[in-house]
C-alpha cells in the first residue's frame, strides 16, 4: 500500500453560523478506543472526495444528512495525524434531516457546550482528536466558521 489513509470527520455543530452545541461520539470498538470519544466520520472509498465520504459515514453512523460547512484546517501538511499511517480531514456540519443515532461504531452520542469548552475538552478524547478539538474551539471561539 502507498500513501497515507485518508479519513473524514465531522463536527457536527447545532448551527454553521453561530454553533453553541458539538455532536461527539463514544467509540465501542476497537478495544483500544472504546469508551472515548471521537468525531463521527471515517475513510474515504476508492475515488470518494472526503465531502462524499463524510455525507456517506454521516448516513451510516448517525442516520443524518447535513450541510457542510468550513475545514478546520490542520496546522500543516494535508491533514490531522492520527497515526503513522492515517490523516484526518475535519468539517464543520449543520444537520439537515434525522436525529442523530449511534448506528455504527458507537455506543452513545452526546451535545456538549461550545461556550467556554470545558466539557468538551475534558472529555476522554481519542488522543489524535485532541489537537483538532483544540483547533476547533479556538476556531468557535474566535468566530471564524467561514
Amino acid at each position: 500500500m502507498t500513501g497515507l489513509i485518508s479519513v473524514a470527520g465531522a463536527a457536527v455543530v447545532d448551527s454553521l453560523e453561530n454553533p453553541k452545541w458539538l455532536l461527539v461520539a463514544r467509540r465501542s470498538a476497537p478495544p483500544q478506543f472504546a469508551g472515548m470519544w471521537e468525531f463521527p466520520g471515517g475513510k474515504l472509498e476508492a475515488g470518494e472526495s472526503f465531502e462524499d465520504a463524510l455525507h456517506r459515514e454521516l448516513l451510516e453512523e448517525l442516520g443524518v444528512t447535513v450541510r457542510l460547512g468550513a475545514e478546520v484546517e490542520p496546522q500543516a501538511g494535508t491533514g490531522w495525524p492520527l497515526n503513522e499511517r492515517a490523516v484526518m480531514r475535519v468539517w464543520f456540519a449543520e444537520l439537515l434531516d434525522g436525529e442523530p443515532r449511534p448506528l455504527q461504531d458507537h455506543d452513545e452520542l452526546r451535545w456538549v457546550p461550545l461556550g467556554n469548552g470545558d466539557e468538551a475538552s475534558t472529555l476522554p478524547w481519542i488522543p489524535a482528536d485532541l489537537p483538532i478539538v483544540q483547533a476547533l474551539l479556538e476556531r468557535v471561539a474566535s468566530g471564524l466558521l467561514g
